[in-house]
């Protein structure tokens, strides 16, 4: 089978359409290199000129409702206004803890017009992890809703918070019209929001672009996640990258939207291309297969954000006569294997794949601008593609110290350089930020940031994504670190030593998680550990396979050697192990046999 490729006569046939599109593209470039931290260019702003712009035109689908871009503006500066009352103030911020739906928006919005930061909380998270990442930004206030109190509640008493009343509740309803009735221990965040001024603010030093808008969480080397905060700068590059320049987003566009929106992917890529075109953005609590093409139907939609196992999902859905049945013919998103991408575009009728590279936060992104097949695209930043040690994020250096580019079309760790220009917003943690940055790299003084990601040149700087290296995987569209996972195993009593890594099953997206264990004594009960698990991680962190073993092999420097342990995979060819499968609608772990292998191997069970 040969290997993708983009040339140069790829690039010409695309010119044409590049040419229909250049005014949005000249519009687009401008917001996504715009300079200065100090310009009054914020989410907020781009939010009132689309209602001034776009006042009655829908900005929010969502289930039965629909919001204009004039009410959700109107919306914002009402919690904007009880934010300022509750005694926020610019360079604060919150924690928001909501499922997919248009409060989660609103809030964000909110707290954006006076400087106030939103960390989004996975809602995925409960126990430790879930305390951890509450914790790790300082938050003045928690905004929870409804649909999550159960899982906050256990946590609830362990935060310190700075505030007299720091737990704010929002019904899991319209809490434009219906306020519900708040827990004992919550403020009803809406009943308090109805009461103040629609009107635009008028703030004597109102936030600039460089300031924190987000706070976004990432599984990280250290264990637990870690807090990347994201700029309003980071909202309008993908205002003019990829919402102008990509997809030349207009009012009559409604963008689809099932990626939850506390990752980068859903609020600020999407989001942001919405922003861009005073389109309508239709929201839809979690991913169903099943309803995804109805609800495109429904809403009328013309766009829609993916990431590579949702496209997969769809795919396995039997094929029928309405596959074509609807006006979407562009996507964004990323992780659309090389393997499925002319099968989609060709069942389901695609013009536009908007492929794209970026991470929450590192300080260089790739977008398929040029609309070729099988690649994240170009990047207008400085980077290279560098030699690495096998099965790690650690480059090679010569005898020099400095680094080594690979050769055009080998693999290569991508690093962008930090410069003024794209500089590094890093994390919350110096140590973590200073960990993320490697110096020194081609000359004295230099920095580059390390994305831990293998990707290869397939022509004319078109880049394609190859692999997640280090100490972290990606799975059901879900960062997970394997030290966060090892702790909260550690923290079990029930283990002597544990080594956690991703593994490739035929046919899906990402690795799955797998543990090579050591059991503590004789007693040692598999699914006591899994219901632990359960209890402490979210649903894709806790491991697919276990491998029970009586030692894990180590090198002479008391190091795992989870290369090795890695390429074993779930085999059953290692003496004296078994090995375990979390399998899919089951409760517990059950013991792999080679028809069992084989099934998964088959694609029988799909993941």
């Amino acid at each position: 089978m040969s290997q993708p490729t983009v040339t140069a006569m790829d690039i010409a046939r695309s010119l044409p359409g590049i040419l229909k599109r250049f005014p949005a593209i000249a519009r687009g470039y401008y917001y996504y290199s715009v300079k200065g931290a100090r310009k009054i260019l914020t989410l907020g702003t781009l939010i009132e000129k689309n209602a001034e712009k776009y006042g009655n035109r829908p900005a929010i689908l969502f289930e039965d409702r629909s919001i204009t871009w004039g009410d959700f503006n109107a919306w914002s500066n009402r919690i904007a206004g009880c934010f300022q009352a509750l005694g926020l103030k610019k360079g604060d911020s919150i924690a928001v803890f909501l499922e997919n739906r248009p409060e989660v928006l609103a809030v964000v919005a909110g707290a954006a017009k006076i400087g106030v930061a939103c960390a989004m909380l996975n809602t995925s998270q409960k126990g430790k992890v879930l305390e951890h990442s509450a914790s790790l930004v300082k938050p003045k206030l928690v905004v929870i809703g409804e649909e999550l109190v159960s899982a906050f509640d256990d946590i609830k008493e362990s935060l310190q918070l700075d505030h007299p009343s720091p737990f704010l509740f929002l019904a899991d309803t319209n809490t434009l019209n219906a306020f519900g009735d708040a827990p004992p221990g919550y403020t009803n965040m809406a009943r308090q929001v109805s009461t103040f001024n629609s009107d635009n603010l008028n703030l004597i030093d109102p936030p600039r672009t460089g300031d924190t808008a987000i706070y976004l969480f990432t599984s990280g080397t250290t264990g637990l996640p870690k807090a990347a905060p994201g700029s309003h700068n980071k909202f309008l590059k993908a205002y003019g990258g990829f919402g102008l320049m990509s997809l030349s987003m207009k009012p009559e566009d409604v963008f689809y939207c099932t990626l939850p929106l506390y990752h980068g992917t859903g609020l600020v890529v999407c989001w942001g291309a919405v922003l861009a075109g005073g389109s309508a953005f239709a929201l839809r609590r979690k991913f169903s297969a099943s309803a995804f093409w109805d609800d495109v139907r429904r809403y009328d939609a013309t766009v829609f954000g993916y990431i590579g196992e949702l496209c997969r999902y769809l795919l396995n859905q039997p094929p029928g006569d309405q596959d074509r049945n609807h006006r979407l013919t562009k996507m964004l998103g990323n992780g659309l294997r090389p393997s499925i991408w002319k099968e989609f575009k060709d069942r389901f009728g695609i013009e536009t794949i908007a492929e794209l590279y970026a991470s929450s936060e590192g300080n260089i992104g790739f977008s398929n601008f040029f609309n070729q097949d099988n690649t994240v695209g170009l990047s207008t930043a400085p980077y290279k593609l560098v030699k690495f040690h096998d099965g790690t994020r650690d480059p090679i250096r010569d005898e020099k110290g400095f680094m080594q580019e690979v050769a055009k079309g080998d693999p290569g760790l991508l690093i962008g350089e930090i410069t003024e220009k794209w500089s590094f917003e890093g994390y919350t943690q110096k140590e973590a930020t200073e960990k993320s940055i490697l110096r020194n790299a081609f000359k004295k003084g230099d920095a580059w940031f390390n994305t831990g990601d293998v990707l290869k040149d397939i022509g004319c700087r078109h880049l394609q994504f190859v692999d997640r290296m280090g100490d972290t995987f990606r799975w059901k569209g879900e960062n997970v670190s394997t030290t966060e996972v090892e702790n909260i195993i550690d923290g079990s009593g029930m283990v002597e030593e544990a080594i956690v890594y991703g593994v490739e099953i035929p046919d899906t997206n990402g690795k799955a998680g797998m543990v090579t264990l050591v059991p503590k004594g004789s007693a040692f009960d598999i699914n006591k550990l899994q219901m632990f698990l359960r209890d402490n991680l979210p649903a894709y962190a806790v491991p697919v396979f276990v491998r029970i073993t009586h030692s894990i092999e180590k090198t002479g420097t008391f190091k795992y050697r989870k290369v090795d342990i890695q390429k074993a995979g779930y085999c059953l060819d290692r003496p004296g192990e078994e090995v375990f499968a979390w399998l899919p609608e089951t409760a517990g772990y059950v013991q792999l046999t080679p028809q069992l292998v084989s099934d998964i191997d088959s694609g029988s069970v799909r993941f």
